[in-house]
């Protein structure tokens, strides 16, 4: 995973570590951010992705590692090796793969991409890793980690001889490290017409880090429920994925308009003491030898590793095999409002267009407030006509950091298109924050 944008210092602080609860508004609750992905009655239940697979593809990508100067980075032996490693494992279980070009800094670098046969053309569900290490070392959780489990989630499609509603595509990214520059280079190329049958694409950045967190991105409401069901149903809480928020290929997908999720375990950031509550550990970085020397096949923890290859796998079948509803149309406001300390209320505004008639019961407001103390802040949902559906009261006792969730407000009798505004209040003394990002989904 590559961090090449420096982080706001109030953006360090760690994602909140108790989902926010007991939200009293009369027009708003809290809720999941989408009703879980329903399956066809066709659909396939994944297998068990086996641990012992996975990590014998780490083996190997370290092998190469060894056998290249130690790293398998753009532009250097190791690099291409590991393309051809992976590529070898895809044609011989049945695939059509395709080795793109590109040049960067002077040097080539190379996509890997595997299309599995059949499933309707103009529906793609899409998965995909960064292959690239960092120069400094094999990179084995960064990023052999999510490539091995992608390869071997392929390889399992390829012994169930699967045969998907949807049409399965894989993908290993070169030049991540470098700024996304492989996977940019994939969806650059793609034309308008062939980037509109994406349904969805699934990024897997750093997923066996051996202080692990499970992180989930929040990026498209049906992608992220699938992945939040999968871990429920084994009893593992998750959070929203913030950390490396944008700095993985998936960027490269949103930016051009096509739904995105994922899986991350966790980088340079440290576990905060919540955390280690809820999921055991210590109160260190998830990831120690990120882009070090030590990211070797020693830096993996077996049982991350183990339930995201098998989440992985979840999300492949369901996503591929099962009717899943379209996401519904997302508007977003990205830029930054500062909350004043203590100060008067701000706003972050979406203007809505194209949706006929009322707004559904079933809004979806993704809020993203970074803030030193969250209780502090009231945030509440202004409909066009001034209608205000209070989605988080202040709260004197709740001190910790950020409101990063989705609510659910039954806006039915609100005219869907014209101004929406995400407003926040600072109501106590001494901590600080802004509106970092604001989205309706219809």
């Amino acid at each position: 995973m590559t961090f090449s944008v420096p982080r706001r210092a109030a953006a360090l602080s760690a994602v909140a570590a108790l989902a926010l609860a007991g939200f009293t508004g009369v027009s708003a609750n809290a809720a999941p951010s989408a009703p879980a992905a329903p399956s066809a009655p066709s659909a396939l239940a994944a297998p068990d992705i086996p641990l012992a697979n996975v990590k014998q593809h780490l083996a190997d990508l370290q092998s190469i590692a060894n056998a290249n100067g130690g790293n398998r980075a753009h532009g250097r032996t190791g690099y291409k090796a590991s393309i051809d490693f992976v590529k070898a494992k895809l044609d011989a279980a049945g695939y059509t793969t395709t080795v793109q070009q590109f040049t960067y800094n002077g040097t080539t670098g190379y996509n890997l991409i595997a299309d599995w046969p059949g499933g309707d053309p103009n529906q793609v569900v899409m998965a995909g890793a960064h292959l690239d290490s960092v120069s400094s070392g094999a990179g084995i959780n960064d990023n052999g980690s999510g490539s091995a489990a992608v390869l071997e989630t392929a390889l399992a499609v390829s012994r169930a001889n699967l045969q998907p509603t949807k049409h399965l595509r894989f993908g290993w990214w070169g030049a991540e490290e470098l700024g996304l520059v492989g996977s940019k280079h994939y969806v650059n190329q793609l034309p308008s017409t062939e980037r509109a049958k994406v349904s969805g694409y699934l990024n897997f950045d750093m997923i066996g880090s051996p202080n692990p967190g499970y992180f989930v991105y929040d990026d498209d409401p049906t992608i992220e429920q699938t992945f939040k069901d999968y871990f429920a149903g084994l009893g593992v809480p998750t959070e929203i994925e913030t950390e490396g928020d944008g700095r993985s290929d998936h960027a490269s997908f949103k930016n051009v308009g096509i739904p995105v999720g994922g899986l991350f375990t966790g980088a340079s950031r440290v576990k905060t003491s919540a955390q280690v509550q809820k999921w055991g550990g210590t109160a260190t970085a998830f990831d120690r030898c990120y882009h070090s020397s030590c990211d070797t096949t020693a830096n993996i923890n077996d049982t991350a590793l183990d339930r995201n290859s098998d989440a992985v796998a979840h999300a492949i079948w369901t996503l591929s095999t099962g009717t899943t509803p379209p996401p519904g149309k997302v508007f977003e406001n990205t830029a930054d409002v500062s909350i004043p300390d203590n100060g008067a209320a701000v706003t972050s505004t979406v203007n809505v267009t194209g949706v006929t008639g009322n707004a559904p019961s079933t809004l979806k407001v993704g809020v993203d407030i970074v803030h030193t103390w969250r209780g502090d802040v009231v945030v509440d949902l202004v409909a066009p006509d001034g209608s205000v559906y209070n989605l988080k009261p202040f709260s004197s006792s709740d001190s910790a950091d950020n409101i990063q969730t989705t609510y659910t407000v039954n806006a039915s009798s609100e005219v869907a298109n014209g101004a929406w505004k995400l407003r926040a209040q600072d109501r106590a003394a001494q901590d600080t924050g802004y509106i970092n990002s604001f989205k309706l989904t219809f």
